[in-house]
């Protein structure tokens, strides 16, 4: 599809879901993301300034509707979907309800075991070597956890002694410090075995709307040392790396963007001062959640609000868009070649009660290409 534009103009396009795409065109700008084959309302307001006629190319978007839910559960916030691919088991937490799940796939839905925690998981990561425990990025800082058990156990705090200082509640008086209002949301495994989680306030502290850039990335290595490599953010997501490894993708959600930054595989440093924007979220009032790759580096970046996780291949362009029941997805993950992605509860139940009637499941969707191998926390020494 080529489209032709003869001056600067801000578009509204009407697609199917709830939130509509914002198209800004500027003088020198690259072109826009590319829009779904599927029916447009439009409504153009030129501006004053104009431009020299500029033609581009949009590939071809494929749109593929989920109908139903593979697993309901009603959760409060599912999150961290991760394939454990020698026992073809997958597993989530629910980071409100303070649950991990497990689902043998081979199996399928009646499979599906639940662990109650005592404090919030928001990541989990295979650990090199061990069969039963993995690692997580929980409320204060990284554990592990026996999945036959159910053991939970601290090994290594993220915050300071200070940190754990009543400090009066910070910008919204919640939480008698730090440590109190914050929690760990999303993280990743880089290639040499270094466990990223990022941390950001605690909603049941804090409250729902309230989030203040308090947030931390930090990175533990294979000697339990622990490192903070961004700072500050607010609500730490989606994490990945390129395939040559040269480069880190990161996600602060409320700005709608996954930042590219150069990486130093050997030491673990993000160049920060020479980040690029990647993707920026083209759904109007939605923004990035957590997301994924494929084996040919493409991401499934789950779109919270929107309904919908699109696949973007590595020019940040759209090629498919995934539509769900939900509007509140939050991370997607590939088992094979089927696409399971996790939901959270929908925020205006009376404004959307379709998306309501499946909010806080797990749905799943055969997208025909395997997921990027996952990498494992190395651990130095034994737990």
């Amino acid at each position: 599809m080529c489209i032709r534009y003869d001056m600067m103009m801000a578009l509204r396009v009407g697609i199917s879901g709830s939130c509509g795409l914002l198209l800004q065109i500027h003088r020198h700008s690259p072109p826009p993301l590319q829009l779904a084959n599927t029916e447009w309302r439009v409504d153009c307001q030129p501006t004053k300034r104009f431009v020299k006629s500029v033609a581009f190319n949009m590939p071809d978007v494929k749109t593929v509707t989920v109908s139903d839910s593979y697993i309901k559960l009603n959760g409060g916030l599912l999150e961290a979907p991760f394939y454990e691919q020698a026992k073809n088991r997958l597993r989530f937490v629910d980071i409100v309800k303070k649950h991990i799940y497990f689902v043998d796939l081979t199996e399928g839905p009646s499979s599906l075991k639940q662990f109650d925690l005592k404090e919030s998981f928001g990541t989990t990561a295979d650990i090199e070597g061990y069969q039963d425990e993995i690692i997580a990025g929980g409320k204060r800082g990284y554990y592990t956890f026996n999945t036959s058990t159910g053991d939970a156990r601290l090994i290594k705090e993220m915050w300071t002694d200070e940190e754990r200082k009543d400090d009066g509640g910070g910008k919204f008086k919640a939480g008698k410090s730090l440590e109190d209002r914050m929690r760990s949301n999303d993280g990743a495994v880089d290639p040499k075995g270094r466990y990223l989680v990022g941390a950001m306030n605690d909603p049941a502290v804090t409250g729902d709307e309230n989030f203040d850039k308090e947030g931390v990335v930090f990175r533990l290595d294979s000697d339990l040392s622990i490192h903070r490599i961004v700072q500050p953010v607010t609500i730490p997501n989606g994490t990945s790396w390129s395939l040559d490894n040269k480069t880190i993708y990161l996600t602060d959600s409320p700005t709608g963007k996954i930042m590219a930054y150069p990486y130093n595989l050997e030491t673990g440093e993000i160049s920060l001062k020479e980040g690029k924007t990647f993707f920026t979220c083209p759904y109007e009032g939605c923004v990035p959640d957590g997301h994924c790759q494929d084996e040919n580096g493409n991401f499934w970046i789950a779109i919270f609000g929107s309904g919908k996780v699109v696949q973007v291949n590595t020019a940040g362009e759209i090629i498919t868009i995934i539509e769900l029941p939900a509007r509140c997805v939050t991370c997607p993950t590939i088992c094979g070649t089927d696409l399971f992605v996790t939901s959270a509860q929908e925020q205006e139940p009376e404004k959307h009660p379709e998306s309501a009637k499946n909010q806080g499941n797990l749905f799943k969707v055969d997208i025909g290409v395997h997921g990027k191998p996952l990498n494992k926390f190395i651990m130095a020494s034994a737990i």
